[in-house]
């Protein structure tokens, strides 16, 4: 895919903003599942959306600095913010936790 060498930077960052996810002496951890992407109430955006999008819109923007921070300054960034979030999350080496997901979802669906 594409979009490979971007999403390993995108696990780096995320990784940075959280506790370093556990490996096992039999390899990687698992990919988590990844969170519902249609929260209900008709947002305007969702975990489906792509990154593109979502931080066209400054509240958008906003929430992804917040919930995956230095996500959108990568200087690889370009090359996979035509990506959802969805998509980003088996490249995300586990750096995209069900939590994690979860909460952006949730900030994004606040947005109307």
């Amino acid at each position: 895919m594409k979009y490979a060498a971007a999403l390993i930077a995108l696990s780096i960052a995320a990784t940075t903003a959280t506790a370093a996810t556990a490996q096992t002496a039999s390899g990687p951890a698992p990919v988590p599942p990844a969170a519902p992407a249609t929260p209900a109430g008709g947002a305007k955006f969702t975990l489906d959306t792509p990154l593109a999008d979502i931080v066209a819109d400054p509240a958008g923007k906003a929430v992804i600095d917040k919930d995956l921070p230095g996500l959108t300054s990568l200087e690889q960034f370009d090359t996979f913010k035509g990506a959802s979030l969805n998509q980003v999350v088996p490249f995300s080496n586990g750096a995209l936790t069900p939590e994690k997901l979860a909460q952006v979802a949730a900030d994004l669906a606040a947005i109307k």
